[in-house]
């Protein structure tokens, strides 16, 4: 199961990246702001795939997978 801990790391990028993207375009520079995006975007993507990976090893364990 999911720890709520994951659930706000996650809402706590989104918030940062969203000010921080909304910032940096109305400065005009708006191939950096979709970086800073991209960078929040491969962040919240790593978190996940690591969630997925502890739920395969763990169905692996579970039925005994080689």
């Amino acid at each position: 199961m999911v720890s709520a801990d994951l659930i706000f790391k996650i809402a706590g990028i989104a918030i940062i990246v969203s000010v921080i993207h909304s910032v940096i375009k109305q400065a005009g520079k708006d191939e950096y702001a979709w970086m800073v995006t991209l960078v929040g975007v491969i962040l919240v993507l790593t978190m996940v795939v690591n969630v997925v990976a502890d739920f395969f090893r763990a169905v692996r364990t579970t039925f005994q997978l080689p």
